[in-house]
């Protein structure tokens, strides 16, 4: 047997092992789906709702739908006072971001698993098979390339440069105007990993991404090149499974700071000039986190949502009573924090203290990519395709 089968065979002796191992011992919320391993198995029921007392009335800015995600995490992309969403079945569509017009809707041909990413000027989707299409502001396709596997998080459109992540943890830099590949990183990755829309950031010049084993890297947006290297967690235990420690989500990053949080790890910031840590926190999380002027909120495991200091990583509160509920990555507010739910559900927090303020239900199906920020408001899309904008609190 040759070496490439002998890891394919040695990968899926890993998978069953390790989903036997999760299905028997009933921990750490697993599911039996191997592509699946950090949603709640089904006897790890999502914690019921109470009442909120004296809820925030939030309105509801407009309507859509674009399309069911069959199984992927799309994330709607916001330019150009336009809203650009994607649908599993190849479905790509551009909505008027202020009252949810559809301005058009075309058919890419291919099975999407990962998107939306635009400038306004570009649209960007990844499919199932590894291939990256691009179209133009009207829906005409510009071009077509390809990855070295399946894309599951949404490319990044920065000027001339398409960034685009793919499921083997390369990254992959595209020209914007012909699809013509520019630069790849890549590096090793371990044989078992979380399977999630981890994306990239870009800022600065730099791209910032999270990978298995804990590292988060900046890499030079013009070659790819590796800038820094910072260490958000250190693998730890005996077995593949125990030592599984991946960045998840997509980092934050700063005028002066990057932060970025991992299964099995640490909640960490870093100095984003050289890369050194400025503060860690143990944690787990397989969503993600985000950032506002005086704290770090990240969405658990477990299903608790923590806020840190941004300055200290010292705990301001936690919210602990969504446990089981798959919550996305959060989305600060003005005054609150939002995250949704596998029930379709919307939190919102306080963002001071952690309380309840308002829950919004949607179409019942999981939102599986955080929030995002629109005019007047904030967005969500269902794995069901609806799209649903809200006033901002």
């Amino acid at each position: 047997m040759s070496r490439a089968p002998r890891r394919r065979a040695r990968r899926l002796a890993l998978a069953v092992a390790a989903t036997a191992a999760l299905g028997l011992g009933g921990c750490s919320g697993f599911s039996w789906n191997p592509l699946r391993w950090f949603e709640p198995a089904p006897t790890q029921v999502p914690a019921p709702l109470a009442p909120i007392a004296s809820p925030v009335a939030v309105p509801t800015l407009w309507q859509a739908s674009v399309g069911d995600a069959r199984g992927a995490a799309f994330a709607p992309a916001v330019a150009a006072g336009s809203v650009f969403a994607a649908a599993g079945d190849g479905t790509v569509a551009r909505f008027d971001e202020r009252s949810g017009r559809q301005l058009w809707r075309v058919a890419v041909g291919s099975p999407l698993s990962g998107g939306v990413g635009s400038d306004g000027v570009l649209v960007v989707v990844g499919s199932t098979e590894g291939e990256v299409i691009a179209l133009e502001a009207g829906g005409q396709l510009r071009w077509k390339a390809r990855v070295s596997s399946e894309v599951l998080a949404p490319p990044e459109v920065v000027g001339d440069l398409v960034v685009v992540r793919s499921a083997d943890s390369r990254v992959f830099g595209f020209d914007a105007r012909d699809g013509r590949r520019r630069w790849v990183y890549q590096r090793q990755t371990p044989s078992l990993a979380v399977r999630s829309p981890a994306g990239v950031t870009v800022s600065s010049g730099f791209v910032f991404a999270g990978f298995p084993g804990g590292k988060l890297v900046a890499l030079a947006q013009s070659n790819g090149g590796l800038r820094w290297e910072g260490t958000v967690s250190l693998p730890r235990g005996t077995t593949e499974l125990e030592r599984m420690s991946d960045v998840t989500g997509n980092p934050w990053v700063g005028d002066r700071v990057a932060c970025a949080v991992a299964h099995q790890g640490r909640a960490a910031c870093f100095d984003l000039t050289n890369g050194a840590m400025l503060w860690a926190r143990e944690m787990s999380s397989s969503a993600g986190l985000a950032v506002d002027g005086r704290a770090v909120y990240v969405s658990e495991d477990r299903g608790a949502v923590s806020a840190l200091a941004a300055n200290s990583g010292i705990s301001v509160w936690r919210q602990d009573k969504l446990q089981y509920r798959r919550l996305t990555a959060p989305l600060p507010l003005e005054r609150a924090v939002a995250v949704g739910d596998v029930e379709g559900y919307v939190h919102l927090l306080a963002r001071d203290t952690g309380a309840f303020v308002a829950r919004i239900a949607t179409d019942g199906t999981p939102i599986r990519s955080a929030p995002v920020p629109i005019v007047g408001g904030f967005l969500v899309q269902t794995t069901g395709g609806g799209l649903y904008a809200f006033s901002r609190q």
